[in-house]
């Protein structure tokens, strides 16, 4: 059951950066060069919001496999999600 709680907390986490990133004209990096555009960011947020309803499910149905199986494909989206915001390498002459 403690995946499920981790799973919650990642999920609400990652929905609540993902809404106010949405909210706010992004980055260099993942506006301009990753194309991440305020949609884009209102997709993953949503998307945490499901998974979020889902490890509670699990929790609520005290299903331990649910929550690791849960948590191992939210946490790959999560990933996914924050590599959008790593700066690339940058010129000498920058």
């Amino acid at each position: 059951m403690i995946y499920s709680i981790a799973g919650i907390a990642l999920a609400l986490g990652v929905s609540a950066v993902a809404w106010r990133r949405s909210r706010s004209g992004g980055g260099f990096y993942d506006r301009e060069v990753y194309g991440m555009e305020a949609a884009t960011h209102r997709r993953y947020a949503i998307a945490s919001l499901a998974f979020a309803a889902f490890f509670v499910a699990a929790y609520a149905a005290r299903s331990v496999a649910a929550g690791i199986a849960g948590l191992a494909l939210y946490a790959l989206i999560a990933v996914i999600y924050a590599a959008s915001f790593l700066q690339g390498a940058h010129d000498r002459d920058e």
